[in-house]
């Protein structure tokens, strides 16, 4: 039985959001401050309002409903999508995808909403527009190289590219420095502690300081690897089925993304993810999963550190992760 007196799914758009709930059925209102306090009215004390993760979309009716102290859970798009998959729906539209939502917050623990402060916020969109800006970097570059193969027959676009490069270069560097500074503001103590372990970059750092809020999001490293993604899916079934191990990729791809990045320095300057990488590929295995391996290893120090306070040390850093 459910804790919860009533159960709202939401399926929401750019302009629109459909909610479902078994006392009230289906409802529409439009995404804009109006909808909102529409919705809210009409929700029951005590209930639960249970939204995908839907990029920029949910963002606002989220943080809207718990600042007015309604509960909210945000799920995983990905999860969702397998519960209706194994419903074996025929019909996919908004008003079936809201009543979906709905009964998987019935059937499942799912985790309550916490309202991101205003520096998370300002932080997570300077990463967006960071990652913007770094793949149009790779893209110019590329640009650049086959343009000098070419033998520059166009020497305008090759100006024109030079010039975007070095604009891109430029804004890059200012996000940059001002996503550190925003950190230090409230988490210099965290950020220095992280720093100390040899493979973390200052980067992946304050992305890890931003997402779990000062590490304060998550009881253990356990739940922290599986928010990342990185935690192994065994696939066998009977005697003959014994598929490879694989990562989950359920969870946040860019902080697996640049933990991942991270493990190629951390084999060659962090001690024990060293030891992980150097037995896994001694015993056949890919360098893939070894890597994968020393970025599981990565998280878990970056945990024990930050929670610990304690600096990293080889000798040491293993008795607490």
């Amino acid at each position: 039985m459910s804790k919860y007196t009533e159960i709202y799914g939401v399926d929401i758009s750019k302009d629109v959001f459909d909610v479902y709930s078994i006392s009230k059925g289906h409802v529409k209102y439009s995404n804009d401050a109006k909808g909102f306090k529409s919705l809210k009215g009409s929700i029951s004390k005590g209930a639960l309002v249970v939204m995908e993760a839907t990029g920029y979309y949910h963002y606002r009716l989220s943080q809207y409903l718990y600042k007015q102290k309604v509960l909210v859970s945000v799920v995983n798009p990905l999860s969702v999508k397998r519960f209706i998959q194994m419903k074996l729906a025929k019909v996919k539209t908004d008003k079936s995808d809201a009543k979906a939502i709905c009964e998987y917050g019935k059937m499942n623990e799912v985790p309550l909403y916490t309202a991101l402060t205003d520096v998370q916020s300002e932080c997570l969109q300077l990463f967006r527009l960071l990652d913007n800006y770094l793949k149009k970097r790779t893209a110019t570059k590329n640009k650049l190289h086959g343009e000098e193969v070419l033998g520059i027959p166009s020497k305008y676009v090759f100006r024109s590219l030079k010039r975007n490069l070095k604009h891109l270069n430029k804004e890059i560097k200012e996000i940059e420095q001002l996503l550190l500074n925003l950190v230090k503001q409230d988490q210099q103590k965290q950020l220095t502690l992280l720093k100390s372990i040899p493979g973390m970059g200052v980067k992946t750092a304050l992305f890890l300081i931003v997402i779990t809020d000062g590490f304060s999001k998550f009881e253990n490293s356990k739940q922290l690897c599986s928010y990342a993604g990185i935690t192994p899916t065994i696939r066998e079934s009977g005697s003959s089925v014994r598929g490879r191990s694989r990562i989950s990729k359920v969870g946040n791809r860019k902080l697996r993304n640049l933990l991942f990045l991270c493990a190629f320095s951390a084999c060659k300057h962090n001690k024990a993810c060293r030891e992980i990488y150097e037995r896994i590929v001694n015993k056949g295995k890919s360098k893939k999963l070894a890597l994968i391996a020393v970025a599981n290893k990565l998280l878990k120090q970056a945990f024990a550190i930050a929670k610990s306070g304690i600096p990293y040390d080889e000798n040491f850093v293993s008795k607490l992760c």
